[in-house]
């Protein structure tokens, strides 16, 4: 029994949470004395732990049960180390004892001064005088490993109000600037108008600065195309084709007019020789060849811009290009987007409730979710002063900002944008959301104080007067 109860010592001491050494006490006392079940009970913190239960349920009947048991005789006048029995216990607890325990119980009480609790152990059998002396001093051991790691916390308010309440007694003979609770006033002060950046997070992307759109140049259908979403293209490089043959079928007709036109001209000129009449005639078919020659030339343009060529180098963004194929443009109705690789900034989208003052110059973070730890950097170039309608439903306000060094990310990356904006004290930065909930109900009186809390923290230049309100008004 000597080497076990050294053992545990051991392994006691070595403990790294309070945690471990309740599931030592509980569990492993096993190896000094045989027992049917353990627990442990703190007077701050209710039935920590049980033996073969990973976690304790404070809503368990035994577990309340258990909790009344420690409590009764934690209130009774005893040694630390006691066995006791149901008779020792109300008639109430007594009536439930058989439910969960067995007969003998042994109390191990808390030896330290700054743990109140104590450790119960059940077994069939009476516990024997060499038993209890090796749990005494167990209890001994373990009560001062725990009490060097075990952090009890305040669970009654009335408590933490005493605690307060004692530091900022008014120490007599001190002068005033010398007292604790001035000290402490002044430093919560200081603290409150401490000024701090406002910062807002919202939504953000990585956008070509100045795409190209492609448009579709005449009404027909997309027959294929030639390039991928993400693809680089050239200069000249083919997109897309539209089908053309509706459009050869009407370049046949108007060449095959044309040749019939020429062919009366030509026949009116030769009989115009010696036939007044047919003079008059050749200005008409003059008419009708210029007609059918400016159509012809017509089509044959219309034709050339079936085929679609990239005015400029860059990347293709489009979505997939299968649902193009087959299906009918109208002219000017815009397919896809060129972007220059060198010519990226930062779109994010600030919300109704987060609509901070913002300048153009104010830093901007792009955190990506491919990314995080390597923020892209940017600058404000603007935000809109109207908010529109996004995808998803939500208005928000558009939020352009151009980056401040290149950047080998694609464009389309997603991320989380923060946006700096000017120095507010302490007070503001964290009461700005809170009152904007509140300001909702207040602003039906005419006489709001929203302006008068503004002018206090961010002085009285605040308390213009707006006829309508606006993106930056309080």
């Amino acid at each position: 029994m000597t080497d076990t109860l050294k053992d545990l010592a051991h392994r006691a001491r070595w403990a790294k949470s309070d945690r471990e050494l309740g599931f030592l006490l509980v569990n492993d006392t096993l190896a000094l004395a045989p027992y049917r079940q353990g627990a442990l009970w703190l007077q701050d913190g209710g039935v920590w732990c049980l033996s073969g239960v990973v976690q304790v349920d404070a809503n368990v009947p035994h577990v309340q049960w258990l909790q009344a048991v420690c409590q009764h005789m934690q209130a009774q006048a005893g040694e630390v180390i006691r066995t006791f029995t149901a008779s020792d216990l109300p008639a109430d607890l007594a009536a439930e004892w058989g439910q969960w325990w067995p007969v003998h119980a042994l109390w191990l009480g808390s030896v330290s001064p700054g743990v109140s609790g104590a450790g119960i152990l059940v077994r069939d059998t009476p516990w024997l005088p060499e038993e209890l002396s090796a749990m005494n001093e167990w209890a001994e051991v373990w009560w001062h490993a725990f009490a060097a790691l075990h952090r009890p916390r305040i669970t009654h308010w009335k408590a933490w109000v005493e605690q307060v309440s004692q530091a900022l007694v008014w120490q007599a003979g001190q002068v005033w600037w010398r007292q604790r609770r001035v000290q402490i006033a002044a430093g919560m002060l200081a603290v409150l108008f401490w000024p701090v950046r406002l910062t807002v997070l919202a939504p953000g992307e990585l956008v070509p600065a100045h795409p190209l759109v492609m448009r579709a140049p005449l009404d027909g259908v997309i027959d294929v195309f030639h390039v991928q979403p993400n693809q680089q293209v050239k200069a000249e490089q083919a997109l897309f084709s539209f089908d053309e043959i509706v459009i050869q079928s009407r370049l046949e007709i108007a060449m095959q007019a044309l040749a019939t036109a020429e062919t009366d001209y030509r026949q009116t000129s030769q009989l115009a020789l010696s036939d007044a009449k047919s003079k008059t005639q050749l200005g008409v078919l003059v008419g009708k060849v210029e007609e059918r020659r400016a159509e012809v030339q017509a089509l044959q343009e219309q034709l050339t811009r079936a085929r679609v060529l990239a005015p400029q180098a860059g990347v293709v963004l489009m979505d997939d290009p299968s649902e193009w194929i087959g299906k009918p443009v109208a002219t000017g109705e815009r397919i896809l987007r060129i972007a220059t690789l060198d010519d990226v900034e930062v779109e994010a989208w600030v919300s109704l409730a987060d609509a901070i003052r913002l300048e153009p110059g104010d830093a901007v973070s792009l955190y990506l979710s491919a990314n995080p730890l390597s923020p892209v950097s940017a600058t404000l170039r603007y935000m809109a002063h109207d908010a529109v309608q996004r995808p998803d439903g939500t208005y928000a306000y558009r939020v352009r900002a151009a980056l401040t060094d290149k950047t080998h990310h694609r464009v389309g990356l997603k991320g989380t944008a923060k946006l700096h904006g000017g120095w507010v004290p302490l007070a503001y930065w964290a009461l700005r959301r809170p009152w904007a909930t509140m300001r909702a109900p207040l602003a039906q009186f005419p006489q709001c104080p929203d302006r008068l809390i503004a002018a206090l923290m961010l002085g009285p230049s605040t308390l213009t007067v707006r006829s309508t309100p606006s993106l930056y008004s309080l």
